[in-house]
């Protein structure tokens, strides 16, 4: 596997790495803003995205409505369905093709099954009480789809021929924003899906590739039709949280995560990521958290079983909203990214010699669910005496505090954290993680990738300070 050193991260997504071209930061400097206020449903939530194609050996939307109440008994509350539409064949790559190059907005791929099965699917979660949203590819189509009798919707060359986004993008044909005509049909089409199926929002593919004022003519065009949709950006570009965007890939933090887990780079590098980060977005800013998704090698073989669920408890104990990509919580290491995203390789639900993952990922959503100090974006770094190692840091609200400690070695480290009242807080029982042996605050003791959350209820004169 090859990685890309770029701002102080390793960006490993075929998306994330297209960012080495320009700067993380916006064209526009929005650090003074304020992020626009996103649904409840999302802050609180937990996004399981999902594959249709591996997620169940049928391969079809109907083999993810069957798994609805497991999903729900986990606890996610956001179910992302990766693009249901048909799969162009001109420049196909595999045997099946990126669900990422379109060929027709409108339809459903057969192999999938038909609008009808959609339908179910989302009335099947939202009766359920879980939230859909699609995942829409706005910035390029298939060479084969039904808008390519309309050149003019795409990007060409000083010969007017048609080219894809990017070079290496050889399976799909990029589309240009400068008209209206173009932005008038994609509006039109993610209106059709919130109408006709009642999806609540959209997971934008590549979205720091397309223009900026297009997601914020479509966002306040949708949400006449649906107040409180979503909207997931797949970017890190700061100005998109302004006014088009609920939510954000936490990229950078991913970056310093395999810096740190991969090529033992010191812990204190996630808490200067997370802070840079805090600096460059506006105010209230949503990030999603993430250790694995579609685009990346299993979170299980770049860091091993145990460092992924480090990574895990990491990324569901800090401020912003989890993800579970397809099968995380059974520890599957079938392959997703490039070049098996373009074939089928189902999930082994019932993998050999896995902890307890689906009993911890329960208990840690049920921990966010119960304790809204869990769910604001406040985090107080904390310093410890192995902080090459460990990293830890407090979460809390005027009714509850947790203090997080995550060992991102492979090493047993003992140490104490700097700092800290430590009188009142209690260990935290999770499903599938041993108590024992952790120690009583300030003091720490644990394995190698081991971790543990402590709590306290704040005092009633202290909160009313």
């Amino acid at each position: 596997m090859s990685f890309i050193k770029f701002n102080r991260v390793i960006l490993l997504s075929t998306a994330a790495l297209l960012l080495a071209s320009a700067p993380v930061r916006a064209e526009s400097d929005v650090s003074g803003a304020t992020a626009r206020t996103s649904p409840d449903w999302l802050r609180s939530g937990t996004i399981y995205e999902i594959f249709p194609r591996d997620f169940s050996a049928a391969g079809n939307l109907a083999g993810v409505t069957a798994r609805l109440d497991a999903l729900r008994d986990l606890g996610v509350t956001i179910l992302w369905v990766m693009p249901i539409h048909p799969i162009g064949e001109k420049g196909r790559k595999g045997d099946f093709g990126s669900p990422y190059s379109i060929k027709d907005y409108y339809a459903v791929d057969p192999h999938y099954g038909t609008l009808d099965d959609f339908k179910k699917l989302v009335q099947g979660a939202h009766a359920r009480g879980m939230k859909v949203i699609m995942d829409i590819v706005a910035n390029h189509t298939a060479w084969d789809s039904v808008m390519m009798t309309n050149k003019s919707f795409y990007k060409q060359d000083a010969s007017g021929n048609v080219i894809p986004p990017v070079p290496s993008w050889t399976d799909v044909a990029g589309l240009n924003y400068k008209g209206t005509e173009l932005r008038e049909y994609m509006i039109a089409m993610l209106k059709y899906w919130v109408k006709e199926t009642d999806v609540d929002g959209f997971r934008c593919d590549v979205a720091y590739m397309v223009p900026t004022d297009f997601w914020e003519q479509a966002r306040a065009e949708i949400i006449k039709v649906k107040p409180d949709i979503m909207m997931l950006a797949e970017a890190s570009k700061p100005e998109l949280l302004v006014n088009a965007f609920d939510i954000d890939y936490s990229w950078p933090l991913l970056g310093t995560m395999n810096e740190v887990l991969i090529h033992d780079a010191p812990a204190t590098k996630i808490r200067q990521s997370w802070e840079e980060s805090r600096r460059q977005f506006p105010k209230g800013a949503l990030h999603m958290r993430m250790s694995d998704d579609h685009d990346e090698a299993r979170a299980v073989a770049r860091y091993g079983i145990n460092g992924a669920e480090a990574a895990s408890a990491l990324m569901f104990t800090l401020d912003g909203v989890p993800l579970i990509y397809n099968g995380m919580e059974v520890g599957d290491a079938t392959e997703s990214g490039d070049p098996a995203l373009f074939d089928k390789l189902t999930i082994f639900w019932s993998p050999k010699e896995r902890p307890q993952l689906r009993k911890i990922y329960h208990d840690l959503i049920q921990l966010r669910k119960q304790y809204a100090a869990l769910r604001n974006d406040q985090v107080t770094w904390l310093g410890n005496s192995e902080d090459g190692k460990v990293v830890t840091f407090q979460r809390g609200d005027e009714r509850d505090e947790f203090v997080v400690v995550v060992n991102l070695s492979s090493r047993p480290v003992n140490g104490t954290i700097k700092n800290l009242n430590a009188a009142e807080f209690k260990p935290v029982t999770i499903s599938g993680v041993a108590d024992a042996g952790a120690g009583d605050l300030p003091r720490f003791q644990l394995d190698g990738y081991g971790w543990r959350i402590w709590h306290r209820i704040v005092p009633a004169n202290t909160a009313a300070k």
